[in-house]
């Protein structure tokens, strides 16, 4: 495998943006495959799904390690639950759509999602944002 170090250039960074702003690698991945080592858009998603499972886990049990992070386990595994089955769903329905219109889809489901979470820093912050420990121990 030629150039074997940029793959592992690309995992890291990719591991690193997951962790940082909890998006699956694939936000960053998908796109570095498809233009950068030329993947088609199918095989780019199957491996970047490949590719978030280590990195989901290892990212994940870093976060609930974390006491001043509160994490519902509860929550997790009810969406976790749900995301199985709308994985699911999605394998199917993507086997039959062109990898164009997947390409076009991808595209436009970032650009509305980057829009929509812009626009809603600029109001006002998250309401469950628990408060920084050290703001809670001055107070």
């Amino acid at each position: 495998m030629e150039n074997w170090y940029l793959y592992i250039i690309v995992g890291l960074t990719a591991g690193i943006v997951s962790s940082l702003f909890g998006v699956g690698g694939g936000i960053l991945m998908v796109p570095i495959l498809v233009l950068g080592f030329s993947f088609g858009q199918k095989s780019a998603q199957g491996m970047s799904l490949f590719i978030m499972l280590p990195m989901a886990l290892a990212g994940a049990i870093r976060y609930k390690m974390n006491p001043d992070i509160p994490i519902d386990l509860p929550v997790c595994a009810l969406m976790a639950l749900g995301g199985v089955a709308g994985a699911l769903l999605g394998t199917h329905l993507v086997f039959n759509i062109s990898q164009v219109v997947l390409k076009r889809m991808f595209a436009v489901f970032i650009i509305i999602t980057g829009v929509h979470m812009f626009m809603k820093s600029l109001s006002k912050p998250d309401a469950k944002e628990p408060p920084r420990v050290e703001e809670s121990k001055q107070g």
